[in-house]
């Protein structure tokens, strides 16, 4: 490192460490931003998170570093973040500098925030260069995503469609549809917009098109609750003939279960492909996780 680097860097680790004096004092950590991280990615972080919260630092900073290592600019920030506290890893001020500086670089803001316009440092930690990737217990990896990161999603969209995700969780458990689910659907068809009409003529929440529609005995598509209704019992009735098979069910939602049938799996239809990639990067979990509230 050079000498007229000395003081920018020093000056950085100070305005950092004073950003984050109030968390190395006892404060709880933020939860993970809402993304579409690939499902094992987000989970590595929710549970690097749970485990900030119940104060084991050092399975945090393996969990982050895990999803660092598999290109996640929030596992870079948050592992960052240790190293420069010293939780659950050695404080390194270098390599806290060079995580941030990379997550900044790649659009971080909170990292941003937090090294200005500080180049990236030139050092490492071992856990991404030479360390394994934590291996998740088995449990983990066919759950679905958790509740209470559906309720942070779900707090965060605009009012209007935070009514209406409100509506699809209120209603999906009356059709033995797990509502994290529903909403993934939801999301994935019209982004939560009870006017929504496709060139198909599809419509409303859950893009029902009109066969569809008076298939399950619904008579105005683009009342909300009508529509959701009419497009829950449908997805009960899927999910039923692909014995809780969620891509399958999925897969079947949008192109019709006689393809499906037809292709004996998910049809090698690219928008299919796509819509079914979605479902399960929001929902997480290979298989349904029945309901019987409501």
């Amino acid at each position: 490192m050079t000498v007229s680097r000395l003081p920018r860097l020093l000056a950085a680790l100070l305005l950092t460490l004073s950003a984050l004096g109030a968390q190395a004092a006892g404060a709880e950590p933020e939860p993970p931003a809402w993304s579409d991280e690939a499902p094992a990615i987000a989970r590595l972080l929710e549970s690097g998170y749970r485990a900030e919260l119940g104060r084991q630092p050092g399975v945090a900073a393996a969990q982050y570093c895990a999803a660092a290592r598999d290109g996640s600019v929030e596992g870079q920030y948050r592992l960052g973040r240790l190293y420069l506290m010293g939780q659950g890893v050695a404080r390194d001020n270098q390599v806290a500098i060079t995580l941030l500086s990379i997550a900044a670089q790649r659009g971080h803001e909170k990292a941003a925030s937090l090294v200005g316009a500080l180049e990236a440092g030139e050092r490492l930690p071992d856990c991404l260069l030479t360390g394994a990737a934590p291996v998740l217990a088995a449990a983990d990896a066919s759950e679905a995503v958790p509740y209470e990161v559906v309720e942070r999603f779900v707090k965060a969209l605009p009012a209007d469609k935070r009514r209406h995700a409100q509506l699809v969780q209120k209603l999906a458990p009356r059709f033995k549809v797990d509502p994290r689910l529903a909403l993934a659907i939801v999301r994935t068809e019209s982004n939560f917009d009870a006017a929504a009409r496709s060139p198909r003529n599809a419509l409303g929440l859950m893009q029902l098109i009109p066969d569809t529609a008076e298939r399950f005995g619904v008579r105005d598509a683009l009342d909300p609750e009508q529509n959701v209704r009419g497009g829950l019992a449908y997805l009960r009735w899927l999910l039923s003939q692909f014995k809780g098979d969620v891509a399958l069910a999925a897969a079947a939602y949008n192109a019709g279960e006689g393809n499906v049938l037809r292709y004996k799996g998910v049809p090698p239809f690219a928008e299919t492909q796509e819509y079914v990639r979605r479902i399960l990067a929001f929902y997480r979990a290979p298989r349904h996780a029945e309901t019987l509230k409501g």
